[in-house]
């Protein structure tokens, strides 16, 4: 038998593997499923995007290798709306870097930095990426379990001393996936510096920026004085703008670490296709207005399923950004359990807390993901599960 690898042997099982296919069970034996696991919309991408791609696909030059300088066109987008959004100024060729999505670049800013014996903490529940970048490269996971306590918000303070003095990256993710939690100004100030303090860097997940509602802005981490020594912030294209598969995203940061990270990326891949680096160039200068039009989408889905949720015996807080609504159980009822009863015996997919790590068990999450009509037959069957553990 094959002999794999022991960092292999410790990853975690990965929260969506099994869906696809019970779902797809379920579809052919004639079960009419409603799926608002995955946080991936219905919605169409923006025209602009699709007309910009179909142009640069047709170019031939945009087949050629990308390489990790890829689209200066799209590194200059990028660094634009930093400074029109946020007021962040940064080189688009030194300080910003375009990823394959987000999420790979999250991955391997940890082979970055970690050696083995290095910690990362590690938000629970959290994106999976996290704790599964760190044992990619090597490093040990610290789990630290967002609660309703501290409003989810992850606080170093309360880290043993002797973990901090191991750690080298914290990974934050606000407004947050899966909680839909927001942080203030405040903690984000007393974050950069308890980081700055212990030489920890700070990988800053910020793909729900534009999804924000009730007049909530959500900030860049290089808005907080000193951050821009201390954090990598990750922004991508695939939740704001309903461009999921087509994968592309980037990272912005002092200049040391944007070229600890390419340097890492020259090993593993040769870029985005251009053709889409073309397209998210066309995106990118109209963003904010791009987005209105989806949060209008997401807010009016969200005040559709919340009210029928709580009719039906749940208890979820109304989230001011994301596209997520996370919601406690019962006490006792296994988040798991209330997942499979639910695809089973409802027909709904969601996803349970726990395959957000230890500390997402209580709760479940709904994606806004489908229209406002099945949303609300979703909580419906979904009551039907609760009334029946």
């Amino acid at each position: 038998m094959t002999r794999l690898s022991k960092r292999l042997s410790v990853l975690p099982s990965y929260p969506m593997a099994e869906i696809p296919a019970l779902k797809r069970r379920l579809i052919q034996q004639g079960v009419d499923v409603i799926d608002v696991g995955a946080g991936d919309a219905d919605l169409a991408p923006p025209r602009v995007a699709v007309e910009a791609l179909a142009r640069a696909a047709r170019d031939p030059a945009m087949s050629r290798y990308a390489f990790q300088l890829g689209l200066p066109a799209f590194r200059e987008a990028a660094a634009a709306y930093l400074q029109r959004r946020f007021g962040v100024k940064c080189d688009p060729f030194t300080e910003l870097h375009p990823l394959l999505g987000s999420k790979e670049g999250i991955a391997h800013l940890a082979l970055a930095l970690l050696d083995a014996g290095d910690v990362a903490v590690v938000p629970e529940p959290g994106y999976a990426v996290y704790e599964g970048g760190t044992l990619l490269a090597g490093g040990e996971p610290y789990a630290y379990a967002l609660t309703p306590r501290t409003d989810f918000l992850l606080e170093l303070e309360e880290i043993p001393a002797e973990v901090i003095r191991r750690t080298r990256l914290v990974y934050l993710n606000y407004p947050n996936n899966p909680t839909a939690a927001v942080a203030t100004r405040e903690y984000l100030a007393r974050t950069v510096a308890f980081c700055h303090q212990h030489d920890i860097v700070i990988a800053y997940d910020n793909p729900y920026c534009e999804i924000t509602y009730d007049d909530y802005v959500a900030p860049s981490i290089f808005e907080i004085p000193g951050a821009w020594e201390s954090a990598v912030e990750f922004h991508s294209l695939s939740k704001t703008f309903c461009m999921t598969g087509w994968r592309l995203g980037w990272a912005a940061g002092r200049a040391e670490l944007i070229a600890a990270l390419a340097r890492v990326k020259n090993y593993v891949d040769t870029g985005a296709f251009l053709a889409i680096q073309a397209a998210g160039a066309a995106v990118l200068p109209q963003a904010e207005q791009l987005a209105r039009e989806y949060v209008a989408q997401f807010r009016a889905r969200r005040d559709a399923i919340l009210p029928v949720l709580r009719a039906q015996g749940f208890e979820p807080d109304t989230p001011r950004a994301t596209m997520y609504l996370w919601v406690p159980l019962p006490e006792g009822l296994p988040s798991a359990t209330f997942q499979r009863k639910a695809l089973e015996d409802a027909g709904v997919v969601v996803l349970p807390g726990r395959g957000f790590g230890a500390g997402g068990e209580g709760f479940f999450r709904i994606a806004l993901t489908v229209a406002a009509p099945r949303l609300v037959e979703a909580a419906e069957r979904l009551g039907k599960v609760l009334a029946a553990v």
